[in-house]
């Protein structure tokens, strides 16, 4: 259980998780040296406030607080949980949790909204301090307060019932912890983004499409599947009665025809870059980011409720994550199994 929640850094990442910890009633105490940092979090909070009045009717607890600290020390002391979400410069991620690290109590769930650094990594910034055995990421998806999965990846150091605490914490919030077996730079989500997001930016400078059209074909085709079902059910449909070994059979030997540009990569100088941008600002039609984020989250909710399932409560991927959170809710629990 987590009656405290300690957010360091109040940016798109942490925003999303003060507004998660808050709206699932945990206090949480955030310090970001900032200068717009109330402002940021306010306006996340704000849309998060309005997206779960569209993903469910199950009543939430009441709202914990936000306070804002003038130290990072005041901001941890007392946390059940501390998530580090500063940007992604190594230097400074070990200046922080070495801060945190110190501050922090022995019995503190630790953890980090990095991208790619490996914790084992990041630990060292703890030094022989046993703060490292409560340390792991937790590498979330935007935004944190819909988007419920969350990559969780120990350290060398990390103690086992950390990690097991923290997916029963993240379970009582309506998220679920993904256990990465092994440490690797990027962990699963990245890798997976980064390959489509390289290719998609070779598209673009190789004049085959413009930003739009890239984004219509996932959103009109393979994102819908993706939404539900991931890549690998997918394929095991797509290979008929006789499953994945069928699907492998039959489309294996493609994988090793020249279609995509693999590692190489694009260089994004200054004419790639004005194309990309000039695109994007034609796509969005004048529309600005908190249009686009409100528009984004409305969507998510839609799809996220119509994954519940119909009248039998049949539900599917998030959509099963979702009703047994509304179930806690209406339960009067915080805790969900």
């Amino acid at each position: 259980m987590i009656d405290k929640a300690a957010a360091i850094g109040g940016g798109v990442i942490g925003g999303g998780w003060v507004a998660r910890f808050a709206l699932n009633g945990i206090d949480v105490a955030v310090f970001d040296p900032a200068s717009d940092a109330e402002n940021v979090v306010g306006e996340i909070l704000a849309n998060a406030e309005r997206a779960y009045r569209r993903l469910t009717d199950a009543p939430l607890p009441e709202k914990g607080s936000v306070t804002f600290c003038a130290s990072l020390e005041e901001a941890v002391a007392g946390a059940d949980w501390v998530q580090e979400s500063v940007p992604e410069r190594l230097d400074l991620k070990h200046e922080v949790l070495g801060s945190i690290g110190r501050a922090a109590g022995p019995d503190t769930l630790i953890g980090s909204s990095t991208s790619g650094f490996r914790p084992s990594v990041l630990a060292e910034a703890f030094g022989s301090g046993q703060a490292a055995s409560g340390f792991f990421v937790a590498h979330p998806y935007n935004p944190v307060y819909l988007l419920p999965g969350v990559e969780l990846v120990a350290g060398e150091k990390t103690a086992p019932e950390a990690i097991e605490k923290a997916r029963t914490a993240l379970a009582a919030i309506g998220m679920k912890g993904l256990l990465v077996r092994r440490e690797i730079d990027a962990f699963i989500g990245d890798r997976l983004l980064e390959a489509l997001w390289r290719e998609a930016l070779w598209l673009i400078k190789d004049g085959v499409c413009d930003t739009e059209t890239l984004d219509d074909v996932i959103r009109y085709s393979f994102g819908l599947r993706f939404a539900q079902m991931g890549i690998f059910e997918t394929y095991r449909i797509a290979g008929g009665r006789a499953g994945m070994a069928h699907f492998l059979a039959q489309f294996g030997p493609a994988l090793k025809w020249p279609w995509t540009h693999l590692t190489d990569v694009p260089d994004l100088d200054e004419a790639l870059v004005g194309r990309i941008a000039e695109q994007s600002d034609a796509q969005a039609r004048g529309r600005s980011v908190r249009q686009l984020e409100a528009i984004r989250d409305d969507n998510l909710t839609a799809i996220l409720n119509a994954l519940k399932g119909a009248e039998d409560g049949a539900g599917w991927g998030a959509g099963a994550l979702l009703q047994a959170y509304e179930a806690g809710l209406r339960a009067g629990r915080k805790d969900v199994p």
